[in-house]
């Protein structure tokens, strides 16, 4: 499967920023081993649905420890037998542009 999501305190710092927590739960995901991208605004994640979803979980929760409040935007493609499909998607697309 492939988890898009986005993660986000209830507020930021001074400026209203929300880096700082934010490339929190990218280490999270990063530090998974799991293939993964992150960009402006989501970052996706490519696994088993439990290795996947419990990432998803601890990257909310180190973002839960510097705020009260946690917004979280998920979504996935289940799609069983398939992998290397965070790339190969792209990869598709691609081909049909070229032609």
């Amino acid at each position: 499967m492939i988890v898009a999501f986005s993660i986000s305190p209830s507020g930021g710092d001074e400026t209203g920023g929300v880096s700082q927590a934010v490339a929190e739960a990218i280490r999270v995901v990063r530090a998974s081993g799991l293939p993964n991208e992150t960009n402006a605004m989501f970052t996706n994640i490519e696994g088993e649905w439990d290795e996947v979803m419990a990432v998803v979980k601890q990257a909310v929760d180190v973002v839960a420890a510097v705020s009260p409040r946690v917004s979280l935007v998920l979504k996935a493609d289940i799609r069983a037998g398939y992998t290397g499909q965070l790339t190969a998607k792209v990869e598709r697309i691609e081909q049909e542009l070229a032609d």
